[in-house]
């Protein structure tokens, strides 16, 4: 209740603050007259949809502002940051024109709704483009032992990829024995991937994939980064093509 409470109270000031600065916004750019506070209101409740608006134009902006805060972070962080074995599980050639990472979790639905198109991608630019593949569980205990399970299989090399878009490819929660089940159906060695599942450098790979992702403010699943562009939610192939360009 408490919680409810806070919720509906800083509502409330983000809607005030966000009407305040449409009014400042208006008022600047003359779109409503200077006024009384009565012919004010009255004005945006006749004119509801420039509220609306405003308030768009004013999310898009901040997120193409993030965007650029990412960009910059990236550059300074350098690409090989995210190569490296020790973060993600990287395939292509090691001068590869092109470099797409992905950071997702197994039971992120945007994630397996975009895993074909990164796979179809995948399988036309094997030959031009690097992959890395970062852990971020963000859905709870689950998708924590998925993400682990992972990168355990980075030790069965190409195993890896057949286990990633296997678990891609589920629609049902992925659990250990859902996990269990893909594994064995894709020919993982499931006794090696039990014992690397709980070795130190398992720990260590997970919290530097977190690290990444949390040093560039990235809160959800999938993210993109493609040849140092920042692309947030499902891709597609098309947009794969058009971002390498």
């Amino acid at each position: 209740m408490q919680g409810s409470m806070k919720t509906a109270i800083l509502g409330g000031l983000i809607g005030a603050a966000i009407a305040v600065a449409v009014v400042a916004g208006a008022v600047a750019l003359h779109i409503v007259p200077t006024a009384t506070d009565a012919r004010l209101q009255s004005y945006l409740l006749t004119h509801p949809k420039l509220v609306l608006q405003m308030q768009a134009l004013a999310e898009e902006q901040q997120a193409a502002e993030s965007r650029q805060q990412q960009i910059a972070k990236i550059q300074k962080l350098g690409i090989k940051k995210f190569l490296d074995p020790k973060v993600a599980f990287v395939t292509g050639p090691a001068n590869a024109k092109n470099t797409v990472i992905e950071f997702y979790d197994y039971n992120c639905g945007h994630c397996r709704n975009t895993s074909a198109a990164v796979k179809a991608f995948m399988e036309k630019h094997k030959a031009d483009t690097r992959f890395a593949f970062i852990e971020f569980p963000i859905f709870g205990d689950a998708s924590t032992t998925a993400a682990r399970a992972s990168i355990a299989a980075h030790k069965q090399g190409d195993k890896f990829l057949a286990l990633h878009f296997g678990l891609m490819a589920e629609s049902g929660a992925v659990d250990q024995a859902l996990l269990l089940q893909v594994a064995q159906k894709e020919g993982i060695d499931v006794m090696k991937l039990a014992a690397d599942l709980n070795a130190p450098d398992t720990d260590k790979t997970l919290l530097a994939g977190y690290r990444l992702a949390r040093e560039l403010n990235f809160s959800g699943t999938p993210m993109f980064i493609v040849n140092g562009q920042v692309h947030e939610g499902e891709i597609t192939e098309a947009d794969l093509k058009k971002l390498v360009k």
